[in-house]
């Protein structure tokens, strides 16, 4: 008996440019079209959807393009690309919020996604209520959803808002509920789209810890994201797309080397041409960060025994503020090597007037092992103490290592652990002595 959980065939789905989103592309309309007809729908969400549609047109643009692909029980399977490549759209369509425009999707198992922040809650209702909608939705009975409830506030946060109508949460509210719902309903197939981006750094760990539980009973996951350590740590298996199409399918990190090395994803130069659009707040804002050689040359791989500079380019918008440009530096199983601040004398609590300013720290060589390291970009205002951004995974390179015996490996060949490789200064004392006479060999 094939333990195959979700069967994708050739599926394309077509939007026209220009066109309004109909009501059911949008989960919000997909439960209203249950309530309005929901024997209709519920066959419809029982049967193999399959759709044929080849006119071209020049107004429409295809979202996905002949996708196919399957997932066993058990898998985490993330979903990677650049915006538009469709991983969204894939998502939607196998949650069955979308309806595709040819192909088939088979998925058999009880589903549990987060799509949206607060994808399913209704927001007249409080938060006790939409769990409760939420479960039932996906089947389930009362007493299994009591069992459970407890579990769903306490890893959510809400705590004493829980009977408070959702209209009223704050954004981070609603993820922490929306996802806590989706992860502890005990559903067969988990799918979580970016929404996670949305929250602080100390509960996207959290999130990420539970995915690795629900990861370890056994049920599905796939998880769309462009936090490539993420990626790296929960999951087994990837799956690149670019326009529509898959690009590659097989294990995570050699599907995340490609899309780091194909220009489609994170590489060693990111940068923001518009202000509005750029990380930051009232004070500062992120223009771009690079990883550059000595001679300025951009470093998408870097010899392990070279060194290796990353600048942070930024904008001050108000003057007067005491600022600390700051790196963290993670490989690609999301372990952090180091972080650096900006220690340089010329502006080190000083405050700062307004203007184009490029912060830059050097990586000596023989520090980092051979590997992929994310870096993170971030910027804080000092006394007082004020967030302006945190830009992660802003870029990446590669290091790699030497086999010409003068880098820290040395005469080496085999496997060396570690995140960093630092050539430390080694001394050997010698003595020459006689062999003890009481030592006899046999």
């Amino acid at each position: 008996m094939s333990n195959t959980v979700l069967a994708v065939d050739q599926l394309s789905k077509r939007y026209r440019i220009g066109l309004k989103e109909t009501r059911h592309d949008t989960l919000g309309g997909k439960i209203l079209d249950l309530a309005s007809k929901p024997l209709s729908n519920l066959r419809g969400l029982r049967k193999l959807t399959t759709f044929s549609d080849d006119d071209e047109q020049d107004d429409v643009i295809w979202a996905l393009k002949d996708v196919s692909f399957e997932v066993k029980q058990g898998e985490t399977v993330g979903i990677i690309g650049a915006n538009g490549a469709g991983k969204s759209t894939l998502l939607k369509i196998l949650s069955r919020i979308t309806q595709p425009t040819s192909g088939r999707a088979t998925v058999s198992g009880r589903v549990s996604s987060l799509l949206e922040v607060g994808t399913g809650f209704h927001p007249d209702l409080t938060g006790r209520e939409n769990v409760y909608l939420n479960g039932a939705i996906l089947g389930m009975g009362r007493r299994e959803i009591e069992r459970k409830f407890n579990d769903i506030v306490e890893f959510s946060d809400v705590g004493k808002f829980i009977d408070t109508p959702v209209k009223r949460y704050s954004s981070g509210m609603g993820l922490r509920l929306a996802f806590s719902v989706a992860a502890h309903l005990e559903p067969e197939i988990l799918m979580v789209d970016e929404v996670l981006a949305v929250g602080d750094i100390r509960f996207q760990k959290k999130c990420l810890g539970k995915m690795g539980e629900v990861a370890r009973q056994g049920r599905t996951i796939l998880y769309v994201a462009h936090n490539m350590p993420a990626i790296s740590r929960l999951c087994e298996r990837a799956i690149l797309m670019n326009s529509g199409r898959i690009v590659q399918d097989g294990p995570a990190h050699e599907v995340i080397a490609t899309y780091l090395n194909s220009g489609l994803g994170t590489s060693a130069v990111r940068e923001w041409t518009s202000i509005s659009h750029a990380p930051g707040g009232e004070i500062a804002r992120l223009r771009a960060v690079r990883v550059l050689l000595e001679d300025g040359e951009v470093a998408d791989s870097v010899d392990i025994r070279k060194a290796v500079r990353i600048e942070m380019e930024y904008d001050v918008l108000k003057s007067d503020y005491v600022l600390l440009p700051h790196f963290y530096i993670s490989n690609d199983e999301g372990v952090c090597a180091f972080g650096a601040q900006d220690l340089d004398d010329t502006w080190r609590g000083r405050k700062r007037p307004a203007g184009r300013y490029i912060s830059t720290a050097w990586i000596p060589g023989n520090l980092l092992a051979e590997g992929m390291f994310f870096v993170d970009a971030n910027m804080i205002a000092l006394d007082p103490f004020i967030f302006q951004y945190q830009s992660r995974s802003a870029v990446a390179f590669m290091v790699t290592d030497s086999l010409e015996g003068n880098s820290s490996r040395g005469d080496w060949t085999g496997h060396m652990p570690g995140v960093v490789r630092p050539m430390l200064k080694w001394t050997t004392q010698y003595e020459p002595r006689a062999v003890d006479d009481a030592v006899v060999t046999r």
